[in-house]
């Protein structure tokens, strides 16, 4: 029969996974709110960076008025969307407000339940560091932010920075795999191990995954999808020629800027990422037939499948709003589902996973006493 403490620690274990997946929720719905500031043109509408007074949205004639007319200073406004009108700039702010004022949610439902499970003495010491670390993550998160938002206000600018705003989608989904890596690692009994092979191609898969959200963000700060409309060629040919790949000065810069060049990566990291998963699904099933780890395989294998079918569609439909944002959040479904996978399969040198074996971190770690 369990004894008390052990009745209540599990419990607390349960809480704190269940905390740190409605976290991981509350990031994909992030990325999504942020995805549809993007595609709609609304990411430049809020000129300042307030923290704190910006979380109240203009509420009287003269704040909007005020409001919008610090957004006809900017390059955007003075070059797109000259004449536009005081009803269809609140349309862009409300869509930048509800992603800034997400952000600021997202942090609240992290620092203050940290504080009450730290408080409570539920957290372990490699749990907290991890949790610390998400923590300054997040506030990199913020700052990336702000730049990215800067770098679309400087003149002769209509939009953000490419690479800045990948930047700011890869760190988000960096945020989002450590939150599913610490709740799922939160299991009452540690998971089995599986052999050194599989655990190296669940690193790859959760890796490419992460590495492919990075190129897609480049493929939607510079627009590149709305060049090369076509599939599997790229307008009749595998890969556009040489002299078009690289023919902005210097090189280096055509992997962020050059449309031809950042579509075609996106698409041959795709075909990598397809491969790499369905080789390991394979490998599970011959390996550990019917075994969690086989079926977990299958169902990341599924879903970049299913992804790379609705890349394909975005591509081909010149990335209409619906498209481009399902596209956008069913990455982070297969972000999510491979590194759960990945969690769950350690290699049989790993560490098992209990945390309910390391001291307790929190008030009474530090008095010795009851909260």
């Amino acid at each position: 029969m369990m004894s008390k403490s052990a009745v209540n620690q599990d419990g607390g274990l349960r809480a704190v996974r269940a905390w740190l997946y409605a976290l991981a929720v509350l990031v994909v719905c992030m990325v999504a709110v942020g995805g549809a500031t993007r595609l709609t043109g609304s990411g430049l509408s809020i000129t300042e960076w307030r923290p704190v007074t910006g979380a109240v949205p203009p509420l009287s004639a003269e704040a909007w008025t005020a409001e919008f007319d610090k957004y006809k200073d900017t390059p955007q406004y003075r070059i797109l969307n000259q004449g536009m009108g005081l009803s269809d700039f609140k349309t862009i702010y409300a869509w930048e407000w509800g992603h800034r004022f997400l952000g600021r949610f997202v942090g609240l439902a992290f620092f203050l339940p940290l504080l009450w499970f730290w408080w409570r003495g539920l957290l372990s010491r490699r749990l907290g560091l991890g949790l610390f670390g998400l923590g300054l993550l997040g506030g990199l998160q913020g700052a990336i932010g702000w730049i990215m938002v800067a770098s679309g206000l400087q003149p002769g600018m209509t939009a953000v920075a490419p690479l800045k705003l990948a930047l700011h989608l890869t760190t988000a989904s960096l945020i989002l795999a450590g939150l599913v890596w610490l709740a799922a690692g939160l299991r009452a009994a540690p998971a089995a191990p599986v052999p050194a092979r599989l655990n190296r191609t669940t690193w790859a898969v959760m890796v490419l995954a992460l590495g492919q959200i990075f190129l897609g963000g480049l493929v939607a700060g510079s627009k590149a999808g709305l060049v090369y409309n076509t599939w599997p060629g790229m307008d009749g040919a595998f890969a556009p020629p040489l002299a078009e790949l690289f023919a902005i000065r210097p090189w280096i810069e055509n992997f962020i800027d050059n449309h031809a060049l950042v579509q075609l990566n996106h698409r041959l990291t795709a075909y990598l990422l397809l491969v790499v998963a369905v080789i390991h699904a394979a490998d599970a099933r011959r390996t550990l037939p019917g075994s969690g780890t086989a079926r977990r395989a299958a169902g990341v294998a599924g879903l970049v499948l299913a992804q790379a079918v609705l890349g394909v569609t975005t591509l081909l439909l010149a990335v209409p709003l619906w498209a481009g944002l399902g596209h956008q959040v069913f990455a982070m479904a297969v972000l999510t589902m491979a590194t759960v996978h990945a969690r769950l399969s350690p290699g049989t040198a790993a560490r098992p996973m209990r945390p309910e074996a390391v001291p307790a971190f929190g008030f009474e770690a530090l008095t010795g006493r009851s909260a």
